[in-house]
Formats: C-alpha cells, sequence, structure tokens
C-alpha cells in the first residue's frame, strides 16, 4: 500500500527482458530527506531498478507512487516534471564544452526576448560554483572545459546540476566508479550536501565502504530481489560485509 510518509515507492515492480526476469515483485521506498544506499553485486537487478524509477523503462507489472500519487506510464519527462533527476556513471556532461554550458544544456536561461541568456548562466554557474561545488581554486572558472577537470570534479558538476533545477530525489549510479581516494571523499562529501539541502538521495554501489558511510538506510538487491533492508546506524560495515557474503554464497538467501 503506498502511503504519504514516503517520498517514492515502487510495489512489486516486475520487469522482463525476453524470458529473463530482472525484476522480481520489487517494493522500495525513499523517504524525505533520506539517502538510500542501494547495494548489491553486477547483474543484481540495480540498474533495472533505477530505470523503471525514472521513467526510462516501463516495468512489466507492478506501481510506481510520487508522494503518495500513483503515477501511470512514467516516462523521462515526466520523471524531470516531478523533480527526479539520475546522475549516471557517465554523468552526461559534455566534456568539450565549459561548466556553464554544461549546467544549462537543454535548459537554457533566457532573456524576454527569449534569447540565451550567457550572462546570467555564468552568473549563476559561479554561485553554483562557490555554493554548491566548493570549487575555490583559482585555476578553475565558469569557462573552465568539463573534459579538464577530475572525475570528482565532473560529478560535483552534475550533482549541482540536478540541485539547481530544484530536483527532490537524486539518483546517483555508482557515482565513485573508477575515482581515488580523494576523488571519491569529494564525492561523498557532494552527497551529504544534497541531504543538507533537503533533497533525497538513491546511492547505488558496489562499494559497500562508500554506501555506508553516507546512506540513512541500506537496500540490498540480489538478482531481481530486495533481500536486506537495514537502518544504517543498526548496521555496522562489518555486518553488512557478512550478509553480503551469505548471499553471493546462497541463491535463495534472504536476510
Amino acid at each position: 500500500m503506498n502511503d504519504n510518509n514516503f517520498l517514492m515507492q515502487t510495489i512489486n515492480i516486475s520487469k522482463y527482458y525476453g524470458s529473463i526476469q530482472a525484476l522480481k515483485g520489487v517494493s522500495i521506498d525513499v523517504g524525505y530527506n533520506e539517502i538510500l544506499g542501494l547495494v548489491g553485486d553486477n547483474g543484481a537487478g540495480k540498474t533495472s531498478l533505477i530505470k523503471t524509477m525514472t521513467g526510462v523503462q516501463q516495468p512489466d507489472s507492478g506501481e510506481i507512487y510520487w508522494k503518495g500519487k500513483k503515477i501511470i506510464n512514467l516516462d523521462v519527462a515526466r520523471a524531470r516534471q516531478l523533480g527526479i533527476t539520475t546522475v549516471f556513471q557517465d554523468k552526461a556532461l559534455s566534456p568539450q564544452h565549459p561548466i556553464w554550458r554544461n549546467i544549462f544544456m537543454g535548459r537554457e536561461l533566457t532573456n524576454k526576448l527569449g534569447l540565451i541568456n550567457i550572462k546570467k548562466q555564468k552568473e549563476e554557474t559561479l554561485k553554483l560554483m562557490k555554493e554548491k561545488m566548493s570549487f575555490t581554486s583559482a585555476t578553475i572558472d565558469t569557462d573552465t572545459i568539463v573534459g579538464f577537470m577530475s572525475g570528482g570534479e565532473q560529478q560535483g558538476v552534475a550533482i549541482s546540476r540536478a540541485l539547481y533545477f530544484d530536483s527532490e530525489l537524486i539518483i546517483l549510479d555508482e557515482p565513485t566508479t573508477g575515482l581515488s581516494l580523494t576523488e571519491s571523499k569529494k564525492v561523498l562529501d557532494f552527497v551529504i550536501s544534497i541531504k543538507k539541502e533537503g533533497k533525497s538521495v538513491v546511492f547505488i554501489s558496489h562499494n559497500l565502504f562508500h554506501a555506508h558511510s553516507v546512506a540513512d538506510r541500506i537496500v540490498i538487491i540480489d538478482r531481481g530481489k530486495i533481500v536486506g533492508n537495514f537502518i544504517k546506524d543498526s548496521l555496522p560495515l562489518s555486518e553488512l560485509e557478512k550478509k553480503m557474503y551469505l548471499i553471493a554464497s546462497d541463491e535463495h538467501a534472504t536476510i
């Protein structure tokens, strides 16, 4: 049953790709101002789940609720309108363009004549860089080409773009993959800053340490099913690791 206390819910979501069932009656909820860690090995169903949550793909069965209201035929445009944004592993940035163009690409600010207001976009980008991205280095300004930035800095651009357009739920798909320890720390700090803005996050990762360090709650998905749902404070990292090993070793494990 849907619950107004949650920002988003999926109820008994199933998804098939031909004869393969990727999601098997998945029910998951995301609270207001909550960081939800969604963990699982490769092939567990994480990507299929977020594609249904963001309208990229339609579930074959099940229901999706937003703020207690059932959403029929959720698509990407509707998800964006509701305030759901996904930052995928590739960040969907244009590496050959500067920061300010990446922030407003596809959502350009215009003046009264309908012309793109470059000055306003740069001003807003500079404000974002100082207040959200914490970019204080003299080597980075609004005209810095994104392709010259580090992986963590690029994640900061993508996340800040979502915050600027007032997304209420930001889904981060493996945001620390391939990053160094220092760069990963930057991204984790960005995640925490999202909650400080009053927003919610689904932090998807196979890195248990990263998920555990920022999440309020941990949900474990395995072979298309939710097999664990824990308040982070009640689940030390060592226990989470044990549970993941148990799941990996037992085809029918539910914990």
